[in-house]
């Protein structure tokens, strides 16, 4: 046998850090798509209330929306929804390589706008969730405050590594960030991958008090351990991690995707008038 008849054999036929590339584009892909969905949604239903000044139709699948006489409450529900529109549809644009290689200042511009709008809907989120009457189980609530926490402190752990230049450390923070900063969308999605494998049935109770409602409002604590190990399968050598790296990220793609349809059908489509 010669030498490079074996350096053949023993080369594998899939490179692992090819497939694990090409798995977190895919996964990126289907993201933004679900993602678009959501900021069509927001647009429709919110925007368009905002300028007819219906303000109730906003209240339409939130628990407190409008409140009659709570000022601070209603402003903090109004600047939340109409900033995630801009969050949202933001976001995606940071980690697409053609954007931040060739357009580097709209990269930095566009990056210091979707850390002032996190920090500020956060912030928000997390005053709103304890100015009014709990709403849920304190699991939920734990779940909840834990998101608005860490958006918090990966937005300024990911500045901090911009500012140090040191742009491999700020990429993997502005990941987490980006996961932490979805988690009503991932919320949602949650909602439609349960909507898929039952067969239409929706979880838990009304007051979302349920093991299955804390599930399903946990979805974005999987994608950040799914997001953590990528990166792991990232740095380190071993080929059989990369691959294992690879399936899950591509399985959670297609999860990604069924998700997001069943979440559009659920709550994002406009419905028939009675």
């Amino acid at each position: 046998m010669t030498d490079s008849a074996a350096t053949t054999r023993s080369r594998p036929l899939i490179d692992p850090r090819k497939a694990l590339s090409f798995a977190g584009a895919l996964w990126f892909v289907s993201a933004a798509i679900g993602q678009l969905a959501f900021v069509i949604h927001i647009a429709a239903q919110y925007y368009v209330s905002t300028f007819r000044g219906d303000f109730e139709r906003m209240d339409e699948g939130v628990i407190y929306g409008f409140i009659s006489g709570d000022l601070l409450g209603n402003a903090l529900f109004l600047s939340h929804v109409l900033l995630a529109f801009w969050i949202t549809a933001s976001g995606p644009l940071q980690f697409i390589p053609q954007v931040r290689n060739r357009f580097r200042t709209f990269h930095r511009w566009n990056g210091r706008f979707y850390l002032t709008v996190a920090l500020l809907t956060s912030s928000g989120a997390l005053i709103l969730s304890y100015l009014r009457p709990h709403f849920g189980s304190l699991a939920l609530l734990f779940v909840n405050t834990a998101d608005g926490v860490l958006i918090i402190a990966f937005g300024c752990l990911a500045l901090r590594a911009a500012l140090k230049r040191r742009f491999d450390d700020h990429k993997r923070w502005a990941l987490r960030l980006f996961i932490v900063v979805s988690g009503v969308w991932f919320f949602r999605l949650g909602y439609g991958f349960y909507f898929f494998i039952t067969a239409g049935e929706m979880p838990g109770s009304h007051n979302l008090s349920g093991p299955a409602d804390i599930a399903v409002a946990s979805t974005w604590i999987v994608a950040l351990a799914g997001l953590e190990l990528y990166l792991s399968a990232q740095r380190r050598p071993s080929g059989a991690l990369k691959m294992a790296a690879a399936a899950m990220t591509i399985a959670a793609a297609g999860a990604v995707l069924v998700s997001s349809y069943f979440a559009a059908h659920m709550f994002w489509l406009p419905t028939p008038a009675a």
